[in-house]
């Protein structure tokens, strides 16, 4: 298969016979296939990840949530990937919200009434 400069950042099935290919690109789609789903996956700190092992199981294993979690450091540094793992390993939904967004009581209160129980309610910078 071959590719011009017209398909650069383009979606390419082998599948697809030449002129055939879809218009998406690269761009369209969200960077979750690159990001890692289980703690296993995610790397650095083990000390930090083997005890947010020990709180998933827990929660899990009461049938409650999990107890809250303070992620903090520079940017990109996997706080929002850890939090999106961390319900992923609950099986629990994810919500993620910015803080300045929230500037009053009644932000807050829509964001929690729209969320599940047990939900991560992950605030970002």
């Amino acid at each position: 298969m071959t590719a011009d400069a017209n398909d650069q950042g383009r979606i390419v099935s082998p599948e697809a016979a030449p002129g055939e290919q879809g218009g998406d690109t690269i761009e369209d789609f969200p960077d979750t296939s690159l990001r890692p789903m289980t703690l296993d996956d995610f790397v650095g700190q083990p000390k930090v990840r083997e005890n947010l092992r020990v709180f998933v199981a827990a929660a899990r294993g009461r049938g409650e949530a999990m107890d809250h979690v303070l992620f903090h450091g520079p940017p990109g540094l996997g706080k929002t990937t850890l939090a999106q793992i961390v319900a992923q390993e609950l099986g629990v939904g994810f919500r993620a919200t910015s803080g300045p967004v929230i500037a009053k009581a009644g932000d807050l209160a829509a964001i929690l009434t729209n969320l599940q129980p047990r939900d991560v309610l992950f605030i970002d910078e």
